[in-house]
């Protein structure tokens, strides 16, 4: 029975790796496309962004570009389908986007925060959700920022520590709840641990928590629907899924922990075709892909009436470990099922297949 169940599995194949000759902070699927971009820092301080394109069972690199300051980030988040343009965030604090076929000038560029852009994230692009193009970035210097790139230099909502509060270096930053023109959150996660949780539409606080362990990488399942999931991953082998549907008013939204593994969990992406599965990176080198189930009835009703959401539980589908060195960014393909790109310390690129998951 139990070789039936392990051949059911889905299994994580390493298609192509090629080999860097600088640190990788961040790698992309460019949508519609073949094709994957690395993000990071030259030996000498400099910024890299390469783009390479899948043929068969090797990866041609197209174009290398060079640029003043280390990059840290990027996403196609906030583009469209036919322009495809890249937004980056670099170790100076700028914000840039970037037209690949004209790379030389960005089409936008605003000196965004005082210290690195650590995490970014775009929406209301790619023909996916309502709304304006917006991308968000996360800081050192303990900032969120969100930017409107048909605006010029001023962010259309800015996140700060109030006075008094010490300022917090803010990690990972990711858009949620965008389902129709007005509504639209953004989730926070910090060095200390703390998740916060900022709704656009009313420009406050919405919802913060703490998980005691720096907040590595957020994700909600979705960005274009009604809030439902969102996966916070952390320092020290932990992931937390919070179920977004109900807001309890005093004790927030239900959650489960996973002890994933020892080491800190860079990432985690959610499958595009299956928003309950989802695949978490490692400094461990590892890969590991999860699937959420759902509770019999997802919220119920505490003693004084209110309604409190209930959690789900997770199944490990598979991992697996491919390099030495922390897998430090992962990205699927928004077109292809199962195909998906990761980056690692060991300056080693990796196109993989994971089968089997239509069968989830």
């Amino acid at each position: 029975m139990s070789a039936a169940v392990g051949a059911e599995r889905p299994q994580v194949v390493s298609h192509v790796q090629q080999a860097l000759s600088y640190t990788v902070f961040d790698c992309k699927w460019v949508p519609r496309s073949a094709r994957v971009l690395c993000l990071g820092s030259a030996a000498r301080g400099t910024g890299v962004i390469q783009l390479y394109e899948l043929h068969g069972a090797r990866l041609q690199l197209l174009r290398e570009i060079e640029k003043p300051k280390p990059i840290k980030c990027g996403t196609f988040g906030a583009t469209s389908l036919q322009q495809r343009y890249l937004a980056t965030g670099d170790f100076d604090g700028n914000l840039n986007i970037w037209n690949l076929e004209a790379p030389e000038l960005p089409v936008y560029s605003v000196k965004g925060h005082k210290e690195i852009i650590n995490s970014i994230d775009g929406v209301g692009g790619l023909g996916i959700g309502e709304g304006a193009p917006e991308i968000v970035t996360g800081s050192r210097d303990g900032t969120v920022k969100v930017w409107d790139p048909r605006q010029n230099d001023t962010p259309v909502a800015n996140m700060e520590p109030v006075q008094g509060e010490s300022k917090r270096d803010c990690w990972t930053v990711a858009f949620g709840n965008a389902y129709n023109q007005e509504e639209r959150v953004v989730c926070a996660g910090y060095d200390n641990g703390d998740i916060k949780l900022f709704d656009l539409k009313t420009m406050s606080l919405r919802w913060e928590t703490n998980i005691k362990n720096g907040v590595c990488s957020v994700e909600f399942d979705r960005k274009d629907i009604n809030m439902n999931k969102l996966v916070a991953t952390s320092l020290e082998g932990k992931f937390h899924v919070f179920d977004m549907r109900t807001q309890h008013p005093t004790k927030g939204f239900a959650s489960l922990s996973e002890k994933a593994q020892k080491s800190t969990i860079w990432q985690v992406r959610h499958l595009p075709q299956n928003r309950d599965v989802f695949m978490t990176s490692g400094g461990s080198g590892s890969l590991h892909l999860w699937k959420y189930e759902y509770p019999a009835q997802r919220s119920k009703k505490d003693s004084e009436g209110s309604e409190m959401g209930v959690a789900g539980s997770v199944s490990l589908l598979q991992n697996v470990t491919l390099s030495t060195q922390p897998i430090s960014s992962l990205d699927w393909s928004p077109d292809k099922r199962g195909l998906c790109v990761c980056g690692a310390f060991d300056q080693t690129v990796r196109v993989l297949i994971v089968t089997k998951l239509n069968k989830i």
